[in-house]
């Protein structure tokens, strides 16, 4: 694995472990259920670009 790739895979794991810990934390005292809904719909987001710079070089 080459370290550009590491890197793209460790901010991917680090965007799954905050998509678990910020609705625990940071957004404990936020009743409405959409607040939770947007932060992971802002972190999915994030991993789906992430994923596209990891992978478009992938066929060359």
């Amino acid at each position: 694995m080459k370290s550009n790739e590491l890197k793209w895979a460790l901010s991917i794991l680090v965007i799954v472990l905050l998509a678990y810990v910020l609705p625990y934390t940071l957004l404990t005292d936020i009743m409405k259920w959409y607040g939770s809904f947007l932060v992971w719909i802002v972190l999915a987001l994030i991993t789906i670009i992430i994923n596209y710079f990891l992978t478009k070089d992938w066929g060359k």
